[in-house]
């Protein structure tokens, strides 16, 4: 193991803390805020939906800007604010009394959710790492869903007893006491640049990529599977709620990100030497199983069978692309693919709240929404087994660059 890659684990493990408050605030704190709203204030869906669709578009186009602003000011400088902002945010969704003070709730919200997301996290491991990057990450990113396991319930618990205002005062500082320090204290200094071997390769341009059957496929389908995704963890209290109530429905969606941490290690496992287009063409195949068990199911046991069915490919959705990029791209240009196909997600799934919300409101029902959701996941299994690459000599280049 080198130096750096000892030294970089509690950066791992300071990132893992931080993907634990960034998830549990800035990625299942939404829906609470949802369903809490919806009810509190009488609110419709559709509204407090839009405002959800907007905290992630706009995080999406704060991400884009992230590299500069790393390079201007640190990675910690910039996640030690990504805290703050996103501990504030949190507060100010609880207090919102009027429709107008939650713009100015999404803007803190999506500026935490950010700076404490995947691209972050990338940002605060990957310098530390080399041969063990992959561990490291996957650290990191498990984070990620014991968030949801722990923070989900925990929400919904100081929701009931609180209210949302308090419970929004309670875990915002809670993410800055416990994360304040160990930012301060672990991700001020930066490793030593590795030496330079001395080649170097000239990297394909974003428009070339763009038009590449490879690169178009694999975006499409992981766009669209996290639309449904994006759009089904939205709206996954809402609808469990009325038949389970709202601390049950909270704990399934716990026992579906717990799920997440068991599906992202089965995947990791067979992933390693097979074809990982037709394993995440599987995975889509379940996911839309189990959105159609959410869909059309009213017992407790078709529900639960759903949730976890749906748990089981969660987390295969951020942690496939990577893989499939690295096989079928050069080196230098995997960031990049990485950093476009991370970027088209995110700009698409952030209206997924919006429009499962709106056609619930349209036809006061969750099926339809959910059948949607279903139909893209079955969608994105095609098209991510039609684009694999090798009808081009450009694509042949590409999945032998990295060798």
């Amino acid at each position: 193991m080198i130096a750096a890659d000892r030294e970089g684990w509690p950066v791992a493990r300071v990132a893992f803390v931080v993907a634990v408050f960034g998830w549990g605030v800035g990625f299942y704190g939404p829906a609470i805020y949802l369903q809490a709203l919806h009810e509190s204030r009488g609110w419709p869906i559709s509204t407090v939906s839009a405002a959800v669709t907007a905290h992630f578009l706009l995080s999406a186009l704060l991400i884009a800007g992230l590299p500069e602003a790393y390079r201007r000011f640190g990675v910690g400088l910039v996640t030690f604010a990504g805290v703050l902002l996103a501990a504030a945010g949190a507060v100010a969704w609880g207090q919102a009394r009027q429709l107008w003070q939650v713009a100015p709730a999404v803007m803190l919200s999506a500026a935490g959710w950010a700076a404490t997301s995947g691209a972050a996290l990338n940002a605060i491991v990957s310098p530390w790492f080399g041969r063990d990057r992959p561990k490291a990450l996957g650290l990191a990113f498990n984070g990620a869903s014991v968030g949801g396991v722990a923070f989900v319930p925990l929400w919904a618990l100081l929701v009931a007893r609180c209210g949302l205002g308090g419970a929004t005062l309670v875990l915002g500082g809670l993410m800055a006491v416990v994360l304040c320090p160990l930012v301060w204290g672990f991700l001020w200094r930066s490793p030593a640049p590795p030496p330079a071997d001395g080649r170097r390769e000239t990297a394909t341009t974003r428009g070339h990529l763009l038009r590449r059957t490879n690169f178009l496929s694999l975006s499409a389908a992981f766009a669209l599977g996290l639309f449904a995704q994006i759009g089904l963890f939205a709206h996954l209290i809402a609808r469990l709620a009325p038949e389970v109530g709202p601390e049950l429905a909270a704990a399934a969606v716990s026992v579906t990100t717990l799920c997440a941490i068991v599906g992202r290690t089965v995947a990791g496992r067979l992933a390693d030497g097979r074809d990982a287009r037709r394993l995440a063409a599987m995975n889509f195949v379940i996911q839309s199983v189990s959105t159609a068990l959410l869909a059309f199911g009213t017992g407790m046991a078709s529900l639960a069978l759903g949730c976890v069915l749906f748990g089981l490919g969660v987390g295969n959705l951020v942690s496939l692309p990577p893989v499939i990029a690295q096989r079928e791209f050069r080196s230098v240009d995997v960031g990049t693919v990485v950093a476009l196909v991370t970027a088209i997600n995110q700009a698409l799934f952030a209206l997924a709240p919006f429009v499962l919300g709106w056609l619930k409101d349209s036809t006061h029902d969750y099926r339809v929404s959910f059948a949607l959701a279903a139909s893209l996941q079955l969608l994105s299994a095609a098209i991510v087994v039609s684009g694999r690459p090798g009808g081009t000599a450009d694509d042949r280049q590409g999945a032998h660059g990295r060798r």
